[in-house]
């Protein structure tokens, strides 16, 4: 498995797994990053970060730690 922020923009993942705890996973499971879902990465931003996915029919943007916490298995 890979995490998110590996991912380059037009790749999608299937999320396998949240690592981190507290207030972070929290987060992230209330904007629809969990296990199942479905993400793809639209871009990064001209620095590096944030990057912008697509999870559950919308726009999300997240920085690089955050999206290192993400276990993703790549769909073709």
């Amino acid at each position: 498995m890979r995490t998110l922020d590996q991912l380059k923009p037009g790749e999608k993942g299937i999320v396998g797994y949240l690592h981190g705890d507290g207030s972070i996973h929290q987060r992230l499971l209330e904007m629809g990053v969990f296990e199942g879902s479905e993400i793809e990465v639209i871009r990064y931003a001209p620095m590096g970060d944030p990057m912008e996915i697509r999870v559950q029919g919308y726009h999300l943007s997240l920085r690089k730690n955050e999206a290192a916490l993400v276990e993703v298995e790549e769909v073709p």
